[in-house]
């Protein structure tokens, strides 16, 4: 019987094949007390099922294939080093010393406290790592409990009937079910066999979905109970333009949404076809296409793609589970120099790092402002509260200037004296590397757009700042006081609310007027059914997911910058703007 499975639509196109199952890797944990004298022992074992998930991961990195997306190495090394976070290991072995917990139980409720932590982060990529820490958590626990990890005992289970299967039908396409997967199962089924993926957790930022937009194959994630309603080797369909998953089709739909795959691969093959096309209007106006990436590995498909440079460089994978320990200077500057020389002389805006109430410095902030992290001490006024983490930042990116064109974007100002001190810190970073005769390089300094006070003083942001980015992201959330990880107002987010366009426009408009470069970097920039608005409200530089630039760069070729302006001036006016969005111009 057919049926359909709605999530969320984290990579485009179509995927048809048959499903392989991944077994839910939860373990089921024994709970006793121990005797105090058993402590020492415990502690061990504990330490040994460690090494041993470290040894494990290690191997995978040696064996990596060559062809590996470097997405996978990155959160391989995120997964290392959450195993050498101060946190889960103090916090662990606490519970074995104090509460006399066994280690299964002691290792399950620590990740609930740090679980807690991760679901009052504001920034819904930090947020979704939690999922990162319950896979490491969960390999400790199969190395506790002596068993294999839930991967290879899935792999061994499901190995007759797929060997039966490509036995008779060697080029039936597969799509992988589960309810979630970490960077390790992907290396371990190798995941270049799979057309695309389902999977009942996970959000947009999620490294199921990250993977799954460097493969450009199709995936579905949060469909909650797809990997227990879908059986072994049952077909489905994947509708990642859609974020539904359509299981045992029948003959006619198998057939439409066959069309649709070719379409869409005809598709994505004219799309490649204009890597090296300049992204130049009907008209005539050149187009600035840039890439945002979260690791410095990330470059490779910046260029691949075709990019221009990179306009968002996040900076907060280096502090990630570095809680007592953050990055020094030179781990950083080594980072970003990596991130640099990628690019091959073609530019990369670093943002300084935008982690705060959610990621606390200590304790006495954190309960100060966690009932509300969006507005608490986050991004720049973060590092303002800590000057030496913050100077530490900027000597490192200052440094890895002096190997390519670097610009400095720094998130969510919005008073004139956080821009005052952020200026004074700067200047001290150049003095102090002065004082050590370290190289570095000028730098041109940018200013974030996030929220609307500092989109209404855009002009005195003008006076400080080289070029300006709007993070639409947290524009729209801020504008229209909705959280987007709640779902109850979730459907509230709109950015073609005529609050939101306007103050859009009126940036972009203030930019224009003083001849200061500005740019989008929220997914507005990336979605091809805004491309048109944006170039009429006169936005000459966009930057978005590498996987998207061909799509919009192919509306830009589409476009006339003059017939736009008066439509979008229109959509803008409007109280109703996606009724106008929907006229053809």
């Amino acid at each position: 019987m057919t049926f359909s499975i709605h999530g969320l639509a984290v990579a485009r196109g179509v995927a048809i094949g048959r499903a392989v199952l991944v077994a839910s890797s939860r373990v089921d944990v024994a709970h006793y007390f121990i005797e105090p004298e058993q402590v020492p022992a415990e502690i061990e074992r504990l330490r040994r099922a460690r090494a041993a998930v470290v040894e494990e991961l290690q191997k995978l990195q040696k064996d990596m294939p060559k062809d590996a997306p470097h997405e996978l190495t990155a959160l391989l090394d995120v997964h290392l080093m959450l195993l050498e976070d101060t946190e889960l290991a103090a916090g662990v072995r606490q519970w074995i010393e104090d509460r006399y917990y066994n280690a299964e139980w002691a290792v399950t409720s620590q990740l609930e406290v740090i679980a807690r932590q991760f679901d009052e982060m504001e920034d819904p990529y930090l947020r979704e790592r939690i999922a990162d820490m319950e896979q490491v958590a969960e390999r400790v626990l199969f190395c506790l409990k002596g068993s294999d990890s839930p991967i290879i005992q899935t792999r061994r289970a499901t190995r007759p009937q797929q060997e039966l299967q490509l036995d008779d039908t060697m080029d039936v396409p597969l799509v992988l079910v589960a309810h979630d997967l970490s960077p390790a199962d992907m290396l371990q089924f190798k995941q270049s066999v799979f057309a695309g993926f389902v999977t009942d957790v996970g959000g947009k930022t999620s490294h199921t979905a990250i993977v799954a937009r460097s493969l450009d194959i199709p995936a579905v994630v949060g469909a909650r109970t797809a990997s227990q309603l879908i059986r072994q080797d049952d077909w489905i369909i994947i509708d990642g333009d859609a974020g539904v998953v359509i299981v045992d089709p029948s003959p006619i739909v198998l057939a439409e949404y066959g069309f649709k795959q070719r379409q869409g691969d005809l598709e994505r093959e004219r799309l490649s076809r204009l890597k090296h096309t300049p992204a130049v209007t009907l008209d005539g106006e050149r187009i600035e296409l840039l890439s945002n990436i979260e690791m410095p590995e990330d470059t490779d498909a910046v260029v691949q793609v075709g990019s221009v440079g990179v306009g968002l460089f996040r900076s907060e994978f280096l502090f990630m589970g570095r809680q007592g320990h953050l990055p020094d200077e030179d781990e950083q500057y080594a980072a970003y120099r990596r991130a640099v020389e990628g690019m091959n002389g073609m530019p990369v805006t670093i943002r300084t790092v935008d982690v705060g109430a959610d990621k606390p410095l200590d304790e006495a902030r954190h309960d100060a402002a966690h009932l509300n992290p969006a507005l608490g001490l986050r991004a720049i006024r973060w590092s303002l509260a800590d000057p030496s983490m913050f100077l530490t930042q900027l000597r490192a990116i200052l440094r890895a200037a002096a190997f390519g064109k670097v610009n400095l974007l720094v998130p969510m100002l919005a008073h004139g004296s956080e821009i005052r001190q952020t200026l004074a810190l700067l200047d001290q970073a150049r003095q102090e590397l002065d004082r050590r005769a370290v190289a570095y390089g000028a730098v041109k300094l940018g200013a974030m757009i996030e929220v609307p006070a500092a989109a209404l003083s855009v002009r005195m942001f003008l006076r400080y700042f080289d070029f300006l980015s709007i993070g639409t992201n947290d524009l729209i959330q801020y504008t229209l006081a909705i959280d987007r990880a709640d779902e109850s107002v979730a459907h509230l987010y709109d950015p073609l609310h005529p609050a939101v366009l306007r103050l859009v426009s009126d940036t972009i408009s203030e930019c224009r007027r003083q001849g200061k470069s500005v740019s989008v970097c929220g997914e507005m920039a990336g979605d091809v059914t805004m491309t048109r608005l944006l170039l009429g409200l006169g936005l000459r530089s966009f930057s978005m997911h590498p996987s998207q630039i061909l799509s919009v760069k192919q509306q830009v070729l589409r476009a006339d910058t003059v017939k736009l302006a008066a439509w979008a001036q229109r959509v803008l006016d409007s109280d109703e703007p996606a009724a106008v969005l929907a006229e053809q111009v």
